[in-house]
């Protein structure tokens, strides 16, 4: 899912028990409210897929691996969303991205709510199967970081229909992969506000994406400038994603 606003999407109730999709069985009762709050030990690999009852959005994947955050992705998206717990009322815990926005909420009793702009009110959904842990390319050297930063390049292009320019400075062997990552993700961004009539006067304004390390990730705006700072150093995939900002912060950069 591209794109995201502070809207709820509700994922009430417990979860599906025993259900069987792409030849890829989990047996057993199964409530994620009970696993992420340690009701029950979990069961590796903690990674599943789960999709709404109506189908009306795409099956959105879950990485639970570690209890401090959680990992995220929609089936139709590449980027893979960061979250971290917050404790809410009722003991709650809803997870939030880089901006501070709840992407997931947690309740007690096993229900489930999912943030999203096309579904304000909420909508039921199931645990449908274990998934492959989440992966991204790997970028081994400089040859596939430029092959990856040209289709990230012409991704944007096309979105803005004009061509873009993507540079990038400062960038050592280990932080190649963090740079790829923020390229798509900023294409991901681009892509949505494009489809908007006030996404596409925001993005009138962008001629170059520059990229650079620094201390923290962040994206800012300045005289037609996209400057995307990565931190993140390694190959590790919360390493490569934390140290990124995501596509709705490059959003909110690109609309200020």
């Amino acid at each position: 899912m591209r794109g995201w606003n502070s809207a709820n999407m509700a994922l009430a109730g417990g979860v599906a028990a025993a259900l069987i999709a792409g030849g890829v069985a989990h047996a057993g009762p199964f409530n994620l409210g009970d696993e992420l709050f340690g009701h029950r030990p979990a069961k590796p690999p903690p990674v599943g897929l789960y999709r709404d009852s109506d189908d009306g959005d795409p099956p959105f994947i879950l990485d639970r691996s570690s209890p401090a955050l959680m990992l995220l992705r929609f089936e139709d998206s590449q980027e893979i969303w960061l979250l971290t717990p917050h404790p809410a009322s009722r003991g709650d815990m809803i997870y939030k991205n880089d901006v501070g926005e709840p992407m997931l909420r947690a309740t007690r009793l096993g229900g489930l709510t999912v943030f999203t702009p096309a579904r304000p009110d909420g909508m039921p959904a199931a645990f449908v199967a274990d998934a492959a842990p989440m992966r991204l390319p790997a970028t081994p050297n400089s040859t596939a970081f430029l092959l990856r930063m040209t289709v990230a390049t012409t991704r944007t292009s096309r979105a803005l229909q004009r061509g873009i320019v993507f540079d990038y400075h400062d960038v050592t062997a280990d932080v190649l992969p963090v740079v790829v990552d923020a390229a798509n993700v900023t294409a991901e961004a681009v892509v949505v506000l494009a489809k908007r009539a006030e996404g596409r006067h925001a993005l009138a304004r962008l001629v170059r994406v520059s990229f650079s390390p620094g201390r923290r990730p962040s994206a800012t705006m300045a005289n037609g400038v996209l400057e995307i700072v990565v931190s993140g150093k390694g190959n590790s995939l919360v390493a490569i994603i934390a140290g990124r900002p995501s596509s709705r912060r490059i959003e909110l950069a690109l609309e200020q």
